[in-house]
């Protein structure tokens, strides 16, 4: 049971993460809008990029990407915290505790797109991400998909033992 146990605190971890991460971008919306409008604009990136093509300066477009990226740390947020309430439930039945994570794969996947496409894929590969000295966040990117894919694959195993 110690496993599962185990298994209920990392993805409440994950959850309350992607909790901090929206809280934060409401209640000091500004801070990480300006990450959001450096890494479109590709303006931190190499002088005279031959990618600058990429570039989305509008204003409207920062803030349209920057309300997704919000929503689905949201959705992420939320379906950890759901499945971690639904595993606490089904703790001492291993049959019924692996039926529950559902929710909570959900959650992790949730996050691990996030976090591998939108801030990897897409900031870092598409926009240039990593030429930038001052707005790169690949780093920090890939610190949070290696930890989410890491309990994702740690909470998929199967629980079988009462006594694990």
């Amino acid at each position: 049971m110690t496993t599962r146990w185990l298994k209920v605190l990392l993805v409440a971890a994950i959850a309350l993460d992607c909790s901090i991460a929206v809280f934060d971008n409401l209640t000091d919306y500004w801070s990480n809008y300006y990450f959001v409008q450096h890494v479109l604009s590709m303006d931190t990136t190499f002088p005279g990029n031959k990618a600058m093509w990429r570039a989305i300066t509008h204003p409207v477009w920062h803030h349209m990407a920057y309300a997704i990226i919000i929503v689905i740390e949201f959705l992420a947020a939320v379906f950890c915290w759901g499945g971690a309430i639904r595993l606490c439930k089904t703790i001492q039945d291993p049959t019924r505790f692996h039926k529950a994570k559902k929710s909570a794969i959900i959650g992790l996947a949730i996050g691990l797109v996030l976090w591998l496409v939108g801030f990897m894929t897409i900031g870092g590969g598409w926009f240039l991400m990593w030429q930038s000295k001052e707005w790169n966040g690949q780093e920090a990117a890939f610190r949070l998909a290696a930890i989410t894919g890491i309990v994702l694959v740690y909470l998929s195993l199967p629980d079988t033992t009462n006594d694990a």
